[in-house]
């Protein structure tokens, strides 16, 4: 999915007057952004990343009163500039064995803004400070043209890993299986930040099994945590080889009844640790009172995988343009989709209408896939 650059222009613009509004409010010189999520962020679906299991990028952004400015060198600055950045953008290119100079130049930035030369981050370091809270909920109160990118990718990477599945066999390895979940992930541009695989031994041993050259046996889990201009689509289904038994229809509707509970709770004004707890009602309804120590829960998502994860102390209220990625699990099998909060309630970013469904409270919840070898 492209994003047209005079949108992104515009989107970005609004969300410097954010950043800069912050600058006043704090009495700050100059905001730094390390991490390739605010860079991703803050340039409206740019992205810094080139090794993905890293926070941060090749780039950074310094903002102040009067300007915004790209921190990279001289490999990647061509590209980034080209490929990943909307107009708006200053440059400062420093050569790659001399990163030092980026220092100097925010320093300086910041110390011209007057306050002290007091420089906000998203990952601070000696002498900076914490980026304020408020800045945080803004970024997961998503636009438009943000939930639109959002729909997008849930589609996209939903599709992915149903074909997967519907192409997977029981003598594949869950290495197998998580290759082909990266390959139709890639395809589609995507990046597989997390994709995990697991066969019918190993997913009663582990939350969260990463794969091995093990044969998936009669039945398979897969993750995905999907990520493309910087958002995550998060998602699970599982394949089974064999016909289901009525203990196991049955575990999968009680698990299926835990995550309505959870959804049905989310709202705008409800605080985050009120879905925990509806989540820990629901795990002692259905005579699992330890299940929710077993895993965590999931929660807000976004520009991470887990902004906000739900725990019995998470008083961040619920918003309208919220993501929210929940994932209850008992032993051996879960459920994960991606949903957006909006003014009719949560719709679902990773449905994909042609994998088998059940309605549970009106919501249509993913079954395993029965498939025939």
């Amino acid at each position: 999915m492209t994003v047209a650059s005079g949108d992104r222009a515009a989107e970005s613009a609004a969300k410097l007057g954010l950043l800069r509004n912050a600058l006043l409010q704090a009495g700050a010189g100059a905001i730094r952004l390390r991490g390739a999520d605010w860079f991703s962020w803050a340039t409206a679906g740019g992205d810094c990343a080139v090794r993905l299991a890293s926070d941060c990028g090749v780039a950074e952004l310094l903002v102040t009163a009067d300007e915004a400015c790209v921190l990279t060198d001289e490999v990647e600055a061509e590209r980034i500039r080209q490929e990943e950045v909307p107009a708006g953008f200053t440059y400062h290119i420093a050569p790659w064995a001399e990163a030092e100079l980026h220092d100097t130049y925010a320093l300086n930035a910041a110390a011209s803004g007057g306050n002290a030369g007091i420089v906000l981050s998203d990952r601070p370091r000696t002498g900076e400070q914490a980026l304020p809270h408020g800045l945080r909920l803004r970024r997961m109160a998503l636009t438009p043209a943000e939930q639109e990118r959002y729909r997008a990718l849930g589609r996209a990477a939903a599709e992915a890993l149903s074909d997967v599945l519907r192409a997977a066999r029981p003598d594949w390895t869950e290495v197998r299986l998580a290759g082909a979940g990266c390959e139709a992930l890639m395809r589609r541009g995507i990046q597989p930040a997390q994709v995990l695989a697991a066969g019918s031994r190993r997913l009663h041993l582990y939350r969260h099994p990463t794969p091995t050259f093990e044969p998936i046996g009669d039945h398979a889990m897969l993750v995905f945590s999907a990520r493309r201009h910087g958002l995550y689509a998060n998602l699970t289904r599982f394949v089974t080889f064999r016909p289901l038994s009525l203990d196991e229809r049955n575990e999968q509707q009680d698990l299926l009844q835990v995550e309505a509970t959870a959804l049905d709770a989310v709202r705008p004004g409800q605080s985050l640790a009120a879905v925990y707890h509806a989540l820990d009602a629901a795990y002692r309804h259905a005579d699992r009172p330890d299940a929710i120590r077993a895993y965590h829960q999931g929660g807000i998502t976004g520009y991470a995988a887990r902004e906000l994860s739900a725990s019995p102390t998470s008083a961040t209220g619920l918003e309208a343009g919220m993501a929210f990625a929940f994932n209850p699990s008992f032993d051996g099998i879960k459920i994960e989709d991606t949903f957006l909060l909006g003014p009719g309630g949560l719709e679902n970013l990773t449905i994909d209408p042609s994998w088998p469904t059940t309605t549970i409270r009106g919501r249509a919840r993913p079954l395993w896939l029965e498939a025939t070898t």
